[in-house]
Formats: structure tokens, C-alpha cells, sequence
């Protein structure tokens, strides 16, 4: 078999430019997200197949890479299917880990237990612009509190991280999963139609509502109650907290007994909540009936972030209050919001971003000819200046010493001496 240089379609290389900025993200994650409180955890890429496949990732459970079963326990001779070939598959999100994690360690952590959670999730997508089938994920999340503390929290730890990266005017987007169940009800969508409707309407922002109501009548939905249903998006959003919560009040009455007062009211709470905070920043929250959020696994509150400069959200999630009982019995209100880290780094490449700092590498070139007495004093030197906090790269004088010396200034190199032999 010949070896192949390039990496399996949809994971990548990452060279060093690239490397430096991640690391600084990662490094900006766990200083934010510390300052909120926040406590860093690992789990396992590798997850039970049964967990993986317990109706709960959506889609993404059509996209689980799966592993073969090991040893002893693969048997092709007597498999039947696929679930007699794997019991183990790579996690698709961190959500589903950490739901797990808790319901095997809660006797151990804090009420409620915040934290957070880097690291390589995998899905058998379609690769396109920032979406890999291998890729990192930044998540914060809040078990254990079933009030709209926990989605303040959220929203302001990670809008407060993106301002730290640099990013502004960019919009978090709310509603709840509760408001969209009523307006299906109250527009006579049963249950079984409900998801299908969500999945179709999650697609608005790309195809308009004419484009979703033609999607509803090709899956047979009755055409008057579609017209009821988007009814429903047909209102005017401005940028006031003001006019949102009076946005969401207005929806509240439209549905009536459809809807509890206390999801309106929880709504209406954290957009005020953020509001306060943000008033100085340049960012804003709306209320947007239209948000969806493709995991099956959202219970409440839901919550989207997007920016004018890339064509999709930067940031999401929500309230998932039914997750851990799968695993316990016993319910656990949880919450959590995840960055989306490589459309993020993809977005400071292209603005062409340099990490700070760079300002102090030195870098010293040895002429091959440099008598083998005098290293040990570069050597000297060098370490005495990474003393004072700089970054010094001590390598060998190439032939093209101008090539060389452009590499290093590309790499943030600001000093570069040349040292000759005798």
C-alpha cells in the first residue's frame, strides 16, 4: 500500500503560525472562563456506542465515526449488523461526555458544578469552510441550577471572551424550545410533525419564509397550518432590550394557554439581565423566535451568536435539563454554551491576526564555521535573555541566509543576530 502525504479528507495539518494562534485562544478560554468560576475537566474522545446512539445528538448521530469492536469480541462470521461490529464510537460533541462525566462523579463535585471543557470532537460531515471532521470544541456549562442565573452566566463568560479576541457588534441571538413547541401547537402541529417543522424552520436565515413554507407543504403539513404557524415570525425586532422583551410578552399572550407564563418570564429576565451588563460593550441580545438549535437534547432556553463577518453563528447552545436523568433517573437542570473554536481561528487568520508579544523572540544564526569555544557563550546569552521573559531561538546559519532570516521575521522573530566564525 502507498503511504499518502496529505491527511484523511476533512481533518487537517496545522502548522506553526496557526498552531500559535490556537494556543493563544485556548490560553484567552482558560482565563476568561477561570474569572466566571468555571473549572476545567477532561473526558475521553472514545464514548459508549449506546450513549452515542440514545436519541439525543440529532442529526449528529447519522455522522458518529464508530469503532470496531477488539479481539475476542469481533466476530464477522456471526455479525448481523452494524451494532454487532462496534460498541464504541468518537464523541461528536462534548455535551453528551460531560452528562456522563457528571452522573459518574456528582457525589465528588460541587452544586451547582460549573465547567469547562476543550477538546477534539469527531463528525462524518461534509467539510467546508471552518467545519472539519475532526475539530476542537470549547464548552461551558452549568449543572445543578435551574434558574436564569445559570444562562446569564453563560452568555456574558463567553460574550466577554469573544470581545477579549477582539470581536465586536456581534449579536446573541435567544428564544426557547418551549415558545417553538406552543407555536406548533397552537398552530395544530401535532408532536410527530414538530420536529420536522423545527428542522425545516432552522433553515430560515438561508431560504426565507417562502422557502420554508414550500419545504412544509413537499413534507404534506396542511397549508393553513403553516400560514398559522409562521404567523408567528411575521412581527418587527428591534435592537432595545425594551422592544425584545416586549417582543417576547407579545408572543407570550399570541399563544395563550399554550405557553407558561414563567418560560416568558425567564426569557424576559435574562435578556434583561445581559442587557444591563452589556449596555458599554459592543454587542447586543435579541429576542429571535426563528432560533432553533439542531440538538434534540434542548429542553428550554437556547441561545445562538453571530456576526456580520462570517456567514453562520460563532457560539451556541442551551438549557438540556433531561440528560443527565437518562443516565441517573433523577433530573439535573444543566446548561451550556460552546464557542465554535475553529470558525473562530479561521476568522483571525483571514483578518490576519498576530499574537501578542511577539516582540520579544531573538533569534541568533551560528555560522557553521563558529569555533565549538564560543557556543557555550551564545548559549549563555541566550538563556539570560529567556530569564527576562523573551522567546530566543539559537540555530544553525543556512546558505540562503536571506530566506532564513524572512521565515523568522514571518514567525515574529523582531531581532535577529548573526553570529560569525573566526
Amino acid at each position: 500500500m502507498d503511504l499518502v502525504k496529505k491527511p484523511v479528507t476533512g481533518m487537517k495539518d496545522i502548522l506553526p503560525q496557526e498552531m500559535k494562534i490556537r494556543n493563544y485562544v485556548l490560553q484567552q478560554v482558560r482565563e476568561t472562563y477561570s474569572k466566571y468560576g468555571f473549572t476545567e475537566i477532561e473526558t475521553p474522545i472514545v464514548e459508549h456506542l449506546g450513549n452515542l446512539c440514545s436519541n439525543q445528538g440529532g442529526e449528529n448521530e447519522k455522522l458518529i465515526f464508530r469503532i470496531l469492536k477488539r479481539g475476542e469480541k469481533l466476530k464477522l462470521d456471526e455479525a448481523k449488523d452494524v451494532s454487532d461490529l462496534s460498541d464504541s464510537g468518537l464523541r461528536y460533541d462534548l455535551t453528551l461526555p460531560l452528562s456522563r462525566y457528571y452522573s459518574n462523579h456528582s457525589a465528588e463535585l460541587p452544586v451547582p458544578f460549573k465547567a469547562f471543557q476543550t477538546g477534539s470532537v469527531f463528525r462524518a460531515d461534509r467539510p467546508q469552510r471552518g467545519r472539519f471532521r475532526q475539530f476542537t470544541q470549547c464548552d461551558i456549562d452549568i449543572l445543578g441550577d435551574s434558574s436564569v442565573l445559570a444562562e446569564t452566566e453563560l452568555i456574558l463568560a463567553t460574550s466577554s471572551l469573544l470581545l477579549k479576541l477582539g470581536f465586536k457588534g456581534f449579536t446573541v441571538h435567544i428564544s426557547d424550545r418551549k415558545l417553538l413547541k406552543a407555536m406548533a401547537a397552537a398552530s395544530g402541529i401535532d408532536e410527530n410533525e414538530a420536529s420536522e417543522v423545527f428542522i425545516v424552520l432552522d433553515k430560515m436565515d438561508k431560504i426565507g419564509i417562502e422557502g420554508v413554507k414550500e419545504e412544509l407543504l413537499q413534507k404534506g403539513i396542511a397549508s393553513e397550518r403553516i400560514d398559522s404557524f409562521l404567523g408567528f415570525f411575521l412581527f418587527k425586532q428591534d435592537s432595545s432590550a425594551e422592544d425584545e422583551t416586549h417582543a417576547v410578552s407579545e408572543l407570550g399572550e399570541k399563544l395563550g394557554d399554550n405557553v407558561s407564563s414563567d418560560t416568558v418570564s425567564s426569557l424576559i429576565s435574562i435578556i434583561k439581565n445581559v442587557s444591563a451588563v452589556q449596555k458599554n460593550s459592543d454587542y447586543r441580545i435579541i429576542f429571535d423566535p426563528c432560533l432553533v438549535r439542531g440538538m434534540s437534547y434542548y429542553t428550554g432556553t437556547i441561545f445562538e451568536i453571530t456576526i456580520d463577518s462570517f456567514g453562520s453563528s460563532i457560539a451556541g447552545g442551551g438549557r438540556y435539563d433531561g440528560m443527565v436523568e437518562r443516565f441517573t433517573g433523577k433530573a439535573v437542570p444543566a446548561c451550556g454554551f460552546s464557542i465554535g473554536f475553529e470558525r473562530i481561528i479561521t476568522m483571525l487568520i483571514e483578518q490576519g491576526f498576530k499574537v501578542p508579544g511577539d516582540d520579544g523572540k531573538v533569534a541568533f544564526l551560528l555560522d557553521k564555521k563558529l569555533s565549538s569555544e564560543k557556543i557555550p557563550e551564545i548559549m549563555e546569552r541566550a538563556n539570560n535573555l529567556r530569564e527576562e521573559g523573551k522567546v530566543v531561538l539559537v540555530t544553525g546559519m543556512m546558505k540562503n541566509k536571506k530566506f532564513q532570516k524572512e521565515n523568522l521575521s514571518q514567525e515574529g522573530y523582531q531581532t535577529i543576530e548573526e553570529i560569525f566564525g573566526n
